[in-house]
């Protein structure tokens, strides 16, 4: 099974029991790391996640995990918040950020540089646009080799 496919049965399992806790589901992955595989996920409510509502959710994902036994390999399961300067990856992400500030690099140069921060004006399923200092400035998500929310203190 690809990783893809497992991060999407993963997520059919967690969204009823984030939905039933009131939580809303970031992120899945699962990646290997150091020789080892990785089942992630990440989750996050109204005020933050607590390190009880991480154990409250893999408890319960633990039990389908061992019931349904679709991942061939030897993993780790792992639950956490995604953390203050989590990156942006659905929908969901940018509408939460439209108007907060964001950072952004490049693959390659665009207008001559890689990394860019501002504030999150619009996306669409192709661009993400961010003024900077009274400037707009258009990029192409498949360029973005990263873009999440800034941490401003």
């Amino acid at each position: 099974m690809r990783a893809a496919d497992i991060e999407k049965k993963t997520e059919e399992f967690l969204l009823p029991i984030l939905e039933r806790m009131g939580f809303e589901l970031v992120d899945v992955e699962y990646v290997k790391e150091a020789g080892e595989y990785f089942l992630r996920a990440y989750i996050d409510k109204e005020g933050g996640i607590n390190i009880n509502d991480c154990v409250d959710v893999s408890r319960e994902m633990n039990e389908i995990l061992d019931r349904e036994d679709y991942i061939a390999d030897a993993y780790t399961f792992e639950v956490s918040s995604p953390g203050l300067t989590r990156p942006l990856k659905k929908d969901r992400d940018y509408d939460r950020n439209i108007g907060r500030p964001i950072e952004a690099k490049t693959y390659a140069p665009v207008e001559g540089r890689k990394d860019f921060a501002g504030i999150l004006k619009e996306y669409t399923k192709d661009t993400v646009t961010i003024e900077e200092d009274n400037q707009v400035v258009t990029l192409n998500r498949k360029d973005l080799s990263m873009i999440r929310q800034a941490f401003v203190d």
